[in-house]
């Protein structure tokens, strides 16, 4: 059984296009701090915070702190529960495709 919870707070996270440009610039960052963050968004250190906070909350990303600066790296395990929906939905969908197209041979061989 999917975690309703966990797919929902995974996908809300991600529904904002600003945090899911965050989420996307921690991916492709070993590790990253606030600051690099917001000078790669059109959006204020502030806004930056919330939106690492939500992606915090969801399980997407980790921190660590050294000194003044608190570094953020993706958390890959964190989309687990968004992979296993789309999985379990995946095999719905095919299962129907493979039905039309067989339903499609029959009235049109």
């Amino acid at each position: 059984m999917i975690e309703t919870a966990s797919v929902t707070s995974v996908m809300r996270a991600l529904a904002d296009p600003t945090r899911r440009a965050v989420f996307e610039n921690i991916v492709l960052s070993k590790e990253i701090t606030v600051v690099e963050l917001t000078r790669a968004s059109p959006v204020t250190q502030g806004a930056v915070s919330q939106h690492l906070k939500a992606l915090k909350q969801a399980g997407l990303v980790a921190e660590r702190p050294e000194g003044r600066n608190v570094y953020y790296r993706a958390a890959p395990e964190g989309l687990a529960p968004l992979v296993d929906w789309m999985d379990h939905y995946g095999t719905f969908w095919r299962e129907r495709f493979a039905d039309l197209r067989t339903l499609l041979k029959e009235i049109d061989p």
